[in-house]
């Protein structure tokens, strides 16, 4: 456990505090590693039954409180951070700071950043511990930084599919520390500026440009193929923190304007099986998490688009404004 912080005194000071005799883990899939070693250590110092979660996690709006009511008294969920969401359940939330050392990558992406006097930083939850520490790095390195926050994000924090820290920030280009192409994807899709994504794992440094391009001209030729469709289906995650039914019934009021068929589906796990059986619908819009639509779309036989997509093929949106889907808590209901 090396890797990462799990803060397995905290979590012991839960359980006796709440007299908890049954403990749920949910991680990510990244972690899952961590769930056998982490369940024994609790199991024996704690004295409880300890169920882990061995289904899909894709971030804090993802969880498993409602599936575990009446069986668990606590819920450790790790890697998140959490939203402004009720739980049916006691939830502790486990950030699980990284401990790996980022100085060498660090020094390794001064030689990207040259033609860079202004930079802006952003990571994800597992290296907010070391924000202060990238941006001394920088700042002594002759950078001037600037870092961002949002009402539902920490200082320099993408969180999930929210991308609010970045914006508007006024960088020459954008330092994303953390794994993965999604986020920093993101993010050079909004500020329409360099990215540079240091991945402290694997001691990689990514230029993000062509990789956004090549995504764009995939997501435009999916648009293409959507410009004759006539029946979508309209596709609702059950999951609390992706459930955004408000703008679903929107949409299907504008396909109906446009003289379209749009059909509410309601899903937990949206999967190519899940809409086999919708054979007369010709493409899917994904209010869910949009990560379904952009990093899964080769899974899929028809177009799946998310609603900024749709307002392309209707015509209320330019190609050349093209953004990311992002889930705003605010936004989900009623």
């Amino acid at each position: 456990m090396s890797l990462y912080n799990m803060e397995l005194d905290k979590v012991l000071d839960k359980i006796q505090k709440l007299n908890a005799k049954t403990v749920a883990l949910q991680f990510p899939e990244g972690l899952k590693m961590k769930a056998t070693k982490i369940a024994k250590y609790l199991e024996k110092e704690a004295n409880v039954n300890v169920i882990i979660s061995g289904d899909p996690c894709f971030g804090a709006c993802d969880l498993i409180d409602s599936k575990m009511k009446g069986i668990a008294d606590l819920i450790v969920h790790y890697a998140h951070t959490p939203l402004p969401l009720k739980t049916s359940i006691p939830t502790m939330f486990i950030e699980a700071y990284s401990n790996l050392s980022v100085h060498d990558v660090l020094e390794k992406s001064l030689e990207y950043l040259k033609p860079y006097t202004k930079i802006a930083l952003a990571t994800t939850t597992q290296h907010l511990n070391l924000l202060n520490e990238f941006k001394d790095f920088f700042e002594d390195n002759g950078k001037e930084i600037a870092i961002g926050s949002s009402k539902n994000t920490r200082k320099g924090q993408v969180l999930g599919c929210n991308f609010s820290s970045i914006k508007d920030l006024n960088a020459q280009a954008t330092v994303f520390i953390g794994s993965g192409n999604f986020h920093p994807l993101g993010i050079r899709l909004f500020t329409h500026s360099p990215v540079i994504a240091i991945d402290p794992y694997m001691g990689e440094i990514r230029e993000m440009s062509e990789f956004a391009d090549q995504i764009l001209k995939s997501r435009y030729l999916k648009i293409a193929k959507s410009l004759d469709i006539k029946k979508w289906g309209i596709i609702i995650s059950s999951k609390e923190g992706q459930q955004r039914f408000k703008l679903a019934k929107e949409i299907k009021k504008t396909l109906e304007e446009e003289a379209m068929e749009g059909y509410l589906i309601f899903l937990e796990n949206i999967t190519p099986d899940s809409l086999l059986p919708y054979l007369d619908l010709e493409g899917f819009i994904i209010t869910a998490c949009p990560r379904i639509a952009i990093d899964d779309s080769l899974m899929y036989e028809k177009p799946l688009l998310t609603p900024q997509e749709l307002e392309i093929v209707l015509k209320k949106r330019k190609y050349e404004d093209y953004q990311l889907d992002e889930i705003l808590f605010h936004e989900r209901y009623d």
